[in-house]
């Protein structure tokens, strides 16, 4: 017994012994913080870090591999905690949520009956799924059993797509790893804004015709479903001008609407974001836009119409300091100053604008550009880049003798500029106006309010052919203009001291068509007439005022132009002065309000990538849409013919009371808002189109 009890203390102390020599051998020491770290960490395993579990991030944080925000399960909180371990300042991410791209699923048409597993990736391999969409959702779910956090669900109402709670949510990427369509997309807001719309997306032809990029469906089914703030929202991802575009946009994205193609009128949807925009201020909710982390750079803009507003929005969502430089009393440009009161009222103009400055944008008005400052001293003054947006103020000469000396003649961007600016606008009995666009018709119907008992509208081809609204023209016909076409005005008539008393006009034939695909006006000899005037506003287009790059020795000269606009890149909006930056009407032809606020967006894009020290150049399979003439969409997508079309009933654009004293003699806004009610009704005419598949009225396969 003895001898046992001593062989096994002897067994036990050369086993120590060994255990020691080798411990001193073989050790391998660890960093004491990695535990801590790790203790700070969520414990989900969920790889979504980039690692292969806790502690394997936990190590790389201490190895300076990763951040200390590098837990995305575990957020602010967890770095925080891991920031003190380490010594470091947590700072500030933006959060990483997962998107679905696609509304497909199984209400896609298939190609073929799929009787395989119900996974994505195993239906993807045969001919890239059962569905005629090769880049839509399949249905199956395989995003839903990746994700462990319960945050993605399929559509409880059978179309088997994807749902994602955003509260949920802890971006770790495991759903866009099992998605072979690449549909989830795990982005920061930051990477939202910076995305332009490409070949490659799912979009529904109205979102690829939409100058914004707004996604059009994706609001108006949160109108379907009651949920007007998140509609509002969905707006501002691309737009944070809703009550303004609201109010002016042509919509050209409803001349893209398949419901028109099934032989039916298309879906009212510049009166649903109207609507949403409108009750999201009215009833004063709460609205929550995320700004990301401060860059510590620093962006003037010089302009503050809608393309510099839009720009100053985005450049500060993503995380750099904005100021703008103004020249007149007031934010808003043209939308402020040229258009009138009863169509954009500038109250409304002004909680658009507020929603802007409220993130933090500065703001200096009453400075010229060239005068009061510029280039040099901005640059003196810290600012890493200059967006100019300094708009279109001049007028374009009608090139009729005289027109700059005959009293009575006005351009209309002084004309309704005094009237923007409350400043006296006397007009007389007689009043004709020049031309066949928006600005035209803002002069026509002001005129009518200012009292002018005759008001003509002159244009040199025929209604049709004139690219104002519709809805304008036909306002202008409600209230009484007189449209005079087929006419070039040739001479003013005056009395003995330069008043204007009326104009000479001959009257036009269409000719060939021209470069813009119209027939040419031909003007036809002997066929003279005049008409009494007491005034003519010439309304036939405007050009920017850049005659400071004509300055020698200056910084600006260094800036290129043509006719006036200021030449930059028509994709990151850089000029040839590389941190200088062009949007707006002053970088091309004046357009579309809702192509401004468009402009503004890339034009932050390439200011954005050119502080970040990134590439600035879109990738190739870049959407080019041409709005206007419909064209560049993405192959398949615009149908001669759809099926499953009832037709319904559009909402009909509320109004004041045609011929009605408030519409003619007052500056109240005209248009009104759609009702709860009609917005529903209308929202729900909504095909909710994705690339090629959308939602029938009655069965169609």
């Amino acid at each position: 017994m003895v001898e046992a009890l001593l062989l096994m203390l002897g067994l036990g102390t050369l086993s120590g012994v060994l255990l020691g020599i080798a411990a001193k051998a073989f050790y391998v020491w660890e960093d004491p913080r990695i535990a801590e770290v790790e203790n700070c960490l969520a414990g989900a395993n969920c790889g979504g870090c980039g690692y292969t579990g806790c502690s394997a991030c936990a190590a790389a944080i201490v190895a300076g591999e990763a951040p200390v925000s590098a837990c995305l399960v575990g957020g602010p909180a967890s770095a925080a905690k891991v920031a003190m371990v380490m010594g470091l300042e947590a700072g500030a991410a933006e959060v990483l949520t997962s998107e679905n791209t696609c509304t497909g699923g199984h209400r896609a048409p298939e190609k073929y009956y799929y009787m395989g597993i119900s996974d994505c990736r195993a239906a993807a391999l045969l001919y890239a799924g059962a569905k005629e969409c090769t880049v839509g959702c399949l249905g199956y779910g395989s995003c839903v059993k990746a994700c462990q956090f319960g945050a993605l669900s399929i559509d409880p109402k059978g179309e088997n797509i994807p749902i994602v709670d955003t509260e949920k949510c802890v971006g770790c990427g495991a759903c866009e790893k099992a998605c072979p369509k690449g549909i989830m997309q795990v982005r920061t807001p930051s990477q939202r804004i910076l995305h332009m719309n490409l070949i490659t997306d799912r979009l529904a032809p109205c979102r690829q015709t939409c100058p914004a990029e707004i996604n059009i469906p994706k609001y108006i089914h949160h109108i379907k479903k009651g949920e007007y703030d998140q509609a509002y929202l969905t707006i501002m991802e691309r737009n944070p001008l809703p009550l303004s575009t609201g109010r002016v946009c042509p919509h050209p994205c409803e001349s893209a609407c398949r419901r028109a193609v099934g032989d039916d009128e298309p879906v009212s949807i510049n009166q649903l974001k109207r609507f949403c925009s409108d009750w999201v201020f009215d009833h004063k909710m709460p609205v929550k836009i995320p700004v990301a982390p401060d860059t510590g750079y620093r962006v003037a803009i010089v302009g503050g119409g809608p393309s510099g507003l839009s720009a100053a929005y985005f450049l500060r969502r993503l995380g750099h300091h904005v100021k703008i430089f103004e020249w007149m009393p007031d934010l808003g440009g043209m939308i402020y100053y040229g258009i009138p009161e009863y169509r954009l009222p500038k109250a409304i103009l002004h909680q658009d604008i507020q929603r802007i400055l409220d993130l933090g944008v500065e703001v200096k008005t009453g400075v010229k550009f060239g005068v009061d400052f510029d280039l040099e001293s901005l640059v003196g003054g810290g600012f890493d880049a200059v967006l100019m947006s300094i708009g279109a103020w001049n007028h374009a000469s009608a090139r009729i003798p005289d027109e700059d000396k005959v009293k009575g003649v006005i351009p209309a961007t002084i004309f309704l500029r005094r009237q923007g600016l409350g400043e006296p606008n006397p007009i007389g009995k007689r009043v004709g106006v020049i031309g066949g666009g928006n600005v035209a018709m803002d002069a026509l119907r002001t005129s009518v309010r200012l009292g002018a008992e005759k008001v003509y509208c002159l244009y040199r081809r025929e209604v049709k052919d004139m690219p104002a609204n519709k809805v304008e023209i036909e306002a202008c016909h409600h209230e009484g203009v007189e449209f005079i076409t087929l006419c070039t005005p040739t001479k003013f008539i005056t009395d003995d001291e330069g008043n204007l008393t009326g104009i000479e006009y001959l009257k036009n034939e269409l000719g060939e068509p021209d470069a813009s695909g119209r027939r040419k006006p031909v003007p036809i000899e002997g066929s003279e007439t005049v008409l009494p005037l007491d005034n003519f506003i010439l309304a036939i287009g405007q050009n920017t005022d850049s005659s400071f790059v004509q300055k020698e020795g200056t910084a600006v000269s260094r800036l290129e132009t043509y006719r006036g606009s200021i030449v930059g890149d028509p994709d990151t909006h850089q000029t040839a002065i590389s941190y200088v930056f062009t949007s707006g009407d002053c970088a091309g032809p004046p357009g579309l309000l809702v192509a401004a606020v468009g402009a503004g967006r890339r034009a932050a894009r390439g200011i954005h990538k050119y502080l970040m020290g990134e590439d600035m150049a879109f990738p190739p399979t870049r959407l080019r849409v041409d709005s206007r003439r419909m064209r560049g969409h993405i192959p398949g997508t615009i149908f001669d013919t759809i099926e499953g079309i009832q037709k319904t009933q559009r909402a009909s654009q509320p109004e004041l009371e045609p011929g009605s004293y408030e519409r003619q003699h007052t500056f109240a806004e005209v248009d009104l808002t759609l009702s709860e009610q009609s917005a529903l009704e209308e929202a729900n005419r909504c095909l909710r189109c994705c690339l090629t598949c959308y939602d029938p009225d009655v069965p169609a396969w």
